[in-house]
């Protein structure tokens, strides 16, 4: 049985949330701890779901002596959900960011793993956070360091975790019940973060 769209759905609406993105990251207690205020967890953490980064660059001048030429593009990332912590007080982007893949429908192994390089290769450049409008105030600069989380499906492919596993990626086997008639899909909510399968990665670069 291949993924569905709504089970897709389902969780990125689900990790749109603070208590969503909070219960995901229980799941895997490395990126929980860096959490800046495990008292105020939902205070500590901006959740961004299909985000976009402000890449600057600068041009080299057409002539000699001339000015170098600054540009900035807005570019939509790759994954599903960035996760910015910062601290409840100072309201301050602190620590590293996380970025989370949900495994998509018709997605294979390949699709899946490309879409955090092309990640990374976005992010090796000079950037800056498109903030929801109620975060507008807070300064969000590129962080130093980068962490990807996987999602996958009981359905996902075994292949596609033995890629991830293989390749020292983080990820996650989460259940999602989707009804299959619409009209009853109310009455039957994605139980998303229960929690099947946990692979801790030990490389330091996360790959």
């Amino acid at each position: 049985m291949s993924v569905k769209q709504s089970q897709y759905e389902a969780l990125l609406a689900e990790y749109c949330d603070h208590q969503g993105a909070i219960a995901l990251l229980r799941q895997y207690r490395s990126y929980l701890e860096m959490l800046p205020s495990m008292r105020r967890p939902t205070d500590s953490l901006i959740t961004i779901p299909l985000p976009l980064i402000r890449v600057r660059s600068v041009s080299p001048a057409s002539e000699p002596g001339g000015v170098p030429t600054r540009t900035t593009d807005t570019v939509l990332l790759p994954c599903d959900v960035g996760i910015i912590m910062c601290d409840p007080e100072w309201k301050i982007k602190t620590g590293g960011e996380i970025f989370v893949f949900i495994h998509r429908p018709q997605e294979d192994f390949s699709d899946l793993l490309s879409r955090w390089r092309h990640t990374q290769m976005l992010l090796h450049r000079d950037y800056e956070w498109v903030m929801p409008h109620r975060y507008r105030h807070i300064l969000n600069e590129a962080a130093d360091d980068t962490y990807p989380l996987f999602v996958t499906f009981q359905n996902t492919p075994d292949r596609i975790r033995r890629g991830l596993r293989g390749a020292g990626l983080p990820y996650l086997v989460q259940h999602v019940d989707i009804a299959e008639d619409l009209d009853t899909s109310s009455r039957n909510e994605p139980s998303a973060l229960r929690d099947i399968e946990e692979i801790f990665s030990d490389s330091d670069d996360l790959a």
